[in-house]
């Protein structure tokens, strides 16, 4: 056990830590390696196109949060406060864009309100037009609300669902107000998960390059100034030091967000009794319209995808063909970008479901070397606040280099990871680190609900640590570590920003050629592989159903008994 938790520990400071180190140092040099201090600050400050890039982040994170949050909360309130009609269908739909590419969405976009988009052109000349001018900060802002959206909503309804009916019994005994009801009950027991919800949003918004690079126009932010400064102009100094700027900013609302969780007191005891939302016509309609216009949102954007990738010219002639899928017309890597991502997809989901759940296994099974599992849990978390572009350049100077120069000495020693850099072993590690800290946190929480007895009977017993885990910890979590390897393959596939950096030219992967095929003005093409990569990724999250319906049938028995 000692052992796991030292590799454990040993892994997240390669993968999280160090590279880190590296990236800041570069931010302090010039484009030749050369020492020049805050030189690159000052300018990236100085100069106007690079410093409005710090505000225009700034503004698209917090209108993206401040959206979002809203829209997440009505809909999560009414999946959990009121009996309007529909609500499984409801929940589904609202987990549709998280299949989706976040570059999808933008295209999406750009078939509807684009200088030739359906809404922009009137809809077949339905009605005069509405063009939202999608080329800038407008569409940003509705890409990241689309990218936030589905992910908001899960943590609101689970905060939603936590509360304790007695309160809301008294509050009717007591006949208040229902708007009354709202602003003292309802808000103060899901205060921490709406500010949570707030911090996620504005990271995920802050650090979002796929949607900018896309509909982003003139409208510069900071992740599409790295790729810019690191593709365009070769510049890795300047590229280092925005990926400072776009850091720092995240960290902070990572580790504010910490803080108010560890603030958060328990709002259900054992005497609470679970709500059951009673049944008010009039406003279970109105919620039901206000979630069928969010949601009928959601489906247009996938539908016009799909439709984009089978018509000949849009919006010229609709004429359905297959055309768009033969990727071997256009560049981009071909169809074989998408088995790329499928081999790359497979070893993340497998060696990413091994190291979360052994990494959570080592720090909730274990009572050894505490120091270094406060640690290791420490490490584990950090990935939720690392920008994937940041990742993907600090990887860069870390793997690439086959020398490592030790400050103010002459020595130098030899890198023992650079046989990594260029392999697709580098982008399964960077797949694995980028979303590691909601795979660990998924199997810490699993791993809780096991009574320690388990362990303390069977040491008792002579009976080794691993034939316990074997025998009855991997049984009892299966579900959990199916859950843990369909998390990593769907969002490895559509995954871009941590590795647009790191793939080898001969190796392209199905998200890189996305935005390559939109870069060239193969748009519909572009259209077909997203709806490919939608296809697949719903295909193994109803595989991972199955699944869990069977195992869960012969490895959860004794919960019936």
């Amino acid at each position: 056990m000692r052992g796991l938790i030292v590799i454990s520990t040993l892994w997240l400071l390669i993968g999280v830590l160090f590279p880190l180190y590296p990236l800041l140092l570069r931010s302090f040099q010039d484009i030749n390696g050369q020492w020049i201090g805050l030189s690159n600050y000052a300018r990236y400050l100085q100069t106007p196109a690079l410093s409005a890039s710090l505000f225009n982040t700034f503004y698209i994170a917090i209108a993206t949060a401040l959206i979002s949050v809203s829209l997440a909360f009505v809909y999560a309130y009414a999946l959990t406060r009121t009996a309007m009609f529909g609500k499984p269908f409801f929940r589904i739909l609202a987990l549709v864009p998280l299949f989706i590419p976040p570059i999808a969405h933008s295209i999406g976009l750009v078939y509807l309100f684009g200088n030739k988009g359906l809404i922009t052109t009137g809809l077949f000349s339905l009605f005069s037009g509405w063009d939202i001018h999608l080329y800038g900060s407008n569409g940003i802002i509705l890409g990241e609300i689309l990218y936030c959206f589905p992910r908001i909503v899960i943590l609101l309804v689970t905060a939603l669902s936590i509360t304790d009916a007695r309160l809301y019994e008294a509050a009717a005994a007591l006949r208040t107000p229902p708007h009354r009801v709202f602003f003292t009950v309802t808000l103060p027991n899901v205060k921490y998960g709406l500010m949570s919800s707030i911090f996620v949003c504005f990271i995920l918004a802050f650090t979002d390059f796929s949607v900018p690079k896309v509909v982003g126009g003139d409208f510069n932010v900071l992740a599409t100034d790295i790729y810019k400064q690191v593709i365009g102009q070769q510049n890795f100094s300047m590229g280092a030091t925005i990926g400072v700027f776009l850091l720092l900013p995240t960290l902070i609302a990572y580790f504010l967000d910490r803080i108010l969780k560890g603030r958060q007191a328990a709002m259900v005891s054992s005497r609470s009794v679970p709500y059951q939302a009673a049944a008010h016509p009039r406003f279970d309609w109105l919620m039901f319209g206000i979630c069928s216009l969010i949601a009928a949102g959601i489906l247009l954007i996938f539908g016009v995808i799909v439709l984009a990738s089978f018509v000949k010219v849009w919006p010229y002639n609709f004429e359905l063909t297959t055309k768009h899928y033969d990727f071997d017309s256009v560049g981009g890597g071909g169809i074989a970008a998408y088995w790329n991502s499928i081999q790359i997809s497979l070893y993340t989901a497998v060696f990413g479901t091994i190291a979360a759940f052994l990494g959570a296994y080592a720090i909730e099974k274990s009572k050894q070397l505490k120091i270094l599992r406060s640690l290791n849990y420490f490490l584990s978390t950090i990935p939720l606040a690392l920008p994937g572009m940041v990742q993907g350049i600090s990887y860069i100077f870390f793997f690439n280099k086959s020398l490592w120069n030790i400050p103010y000495t002459n020595l130098a020693l030899v890198n023992p990871f650079h046989g990594l850099y260029g392999t697709i072993a580098l982008l399964v590690v960077c797949n694995i680190i980028h979303f590691y800290t909601v795979g660990f946190l998924t199997a810490n929480t699993a791993l809780k609900q096991i009574d320690p007895e388990f362990e303390a009977v069977s040491a008792s017993m002579g009976v080794p640590f691993y034939k316990t885990f074997w025998r009855v910890t991997v049984p009892l979590t299966i579900p959990t570590i199916l859950e843990l390897g369909s998390y990593f393959f769907v969002n490895s596939m559509v995954t871009l920003s941590a590795v647009i950096f790191l793939y080898p030219p001969s190796f392209p992967l199905a998200s890189v050629a996305i935005v390559n095929m939109d870069d060239a003005g193969d748009v519909a093409p572009a259209a077909a592989m997203s709806t490919i990569l939608v296809l697949t990724s719903m295909g193994v999250r109803m595989l991972y159903l199955l699944l869990t319906r069977g195992l869960y049938q012969r490895t959860q028995t004794w919960l019936k008994r």
